[in-house]
């Protein structure tokens, strides 16, 4: 976001001075026409930047704050506050400085004239496709406040069962990379002076403690090449991870991951449901709730099905027929989404869905949580066990012959 100073004339011809906010100079002057000004003369002044814009990224928009967002909008347009001044409102009591500047950016393209789904779509940053094409449903039925009510129910739902999927993981991904922290410190610093001790005793050492000498020397004397050789592969494989093929290749093995895969695939049909029931209540077309929701799904794989279920649908199949087609849509969706075709209950059918497919992602979740514990347990307590029979029996034996 940048500051503009400009000098224009208004439809009186008076000469006019200000700043405007803007991400670019094309915008800059966009939103001055809109106003009904003639530029005479627009420059970007020079903005030092403060330490928290340098590091914007930690003070970035997050789903809470969009969350919270929309809920003060619902507030205010029930309290008949004007759109205009609902954003100037809310820019000032924003959270972070960044989210302020948004806010203000879109309170002077609603002034400007612009539609607040238009203000919004400025800013996929913050505000999704999902999110823009229901403001503008909203827009055209008159029923903003009820949509940004949805629009928020909605994120909070996601919100919530994401965290969770989220910090059913962090426990295990901590123990394990303490795990192998400390390990690999015994296996560099500890057993290479109990190999030389046992070296200089002379006598006999068992095939297991063999082993572990023989891949702590290995890790000590290459610990530097494995480290640079690690990172190496990790920065190409984030690379490629980025691309398209690379994205489909992770999602389509993610999927096939035990539990790990089922818990996703939840997950997503969870999304894609209460997309498109979501959609569909405020007016929207399913066809058009099928090309938004392909956008903001989240996964490549469930992103290519319901593109070419929008291209079947479009061709005049029903959306059952078109989801039939691909395995990754469960047998039972497609019955009840025929069901909701032939009642005209598509929209209830598909939020029946979402409730079902919410449960059981809390249930799946739970589940993992419960099998990941015990399973860690067991291998934690295996590998020390092993470790200190290795380091120990020998000592034993070398204690024994005195």
């Amino acid at each position: 976001m940048a500051v503009f100073t400009y000098t224009a004339l208004d439809q009186e011809g008076n000469q006019r001075k200000g700043t405007i906010d803007a991400v670019g100079l094309d915008v800059a002057i966009a939103a001055l026409q809109r106003r009904g000004l003639i530029i005479s003369d627009i420059q970007a002044e020079e903005v030092k930047e403060s330490l928290s814009q340098r590091f914007s990224f930690l003070n970035g928009v997050t789903t809470a704050d969009v969350v919270l967002l929309s809920r003060q909008i619902t507030t205010l347009f029930e309290a008949q506050v004007s759109a205009l001044r609902a954003f100037k409102l809310l820019a000032a009591e924003a959270r972070t400085p960044q989210l302020s500047g948004q806010l203000t950016a879109i309170a002077n393209d609603i002034q400007a004239g612009s539609s607040i789904s238009t203000a919004l779509s400025r800013h996929p940053d913050v505000f999704s496709l999902f999110y823009v094409s229901m403001v503008r449903a909203g827009e055209e039925t008159g029923k903003l406040d009820e949509t940004f009510s949805f629009l928020a129910d909605y994120l909070d739902r996601n919100y919530e069962i994401s965290q969770k999927a989220k910090n059913a993981l962090i426990y295990p991904t901590f123990i394990v990379f303490t795990f192998i922290t400390v390990m690999t410190l015994v296996m560099t610093l500890v057993i290479p002076q109990l190999a030389s001790m046992l070296n200089d005793v002379g006598q006999e050492i068992p095939l297991y403690t063999r082993v572990v000498i023989g891949i702590s020397l290995f890790l000590s004397h290459y610990i530097v090449p494995i480290l640079i050789l690690l990172v190496l592969l990790g920065g190409f494989s984030y690379r490629y991870f980025q691309t398209p093929a690379g994205k489909m290749l992770f999602s389509r093995a993610r999927l096939q991951v035990p539990h790990i895969g089922g818990l996703y695939q939840k997950l997503f049909l969870s999304r894609i449901a209460d997309n498109l029931s979501t959609m569909l209540t405020s007016g929207i077309q399913l066809l058009r709730g099928l090309e938004v929701t392909s956008n903001v799904v989240g996964d490549p794989v469930y992103e290519k099905v319901l593109l070419e279920a929008t291209q079947d649908v479009r061709a005049g199949l029903p959306v059952s027929e078109a989801f039939r087609k691909h395995p990754e849509i469960p047998g039972v969706i497609v019955a009840m989404m025929k069901i909701g075709e032939e009642t005209g209950n598509t929209g209830k059918i598909l939020n029946t869905i979402a409730k079902y497919y919410r449960r059981e992602v809390n249930n799946a979740i739970d589940t993992l949580v419960g099998l990941i514990e015990p399973i860690m347990i067991v291998a934690l307590a295996v590998g020390v066990a092993f470790l200190l029979a290795a380091v120990l029996v020998p000592i034993y034996n070398i204690a024994s012959g005195f």
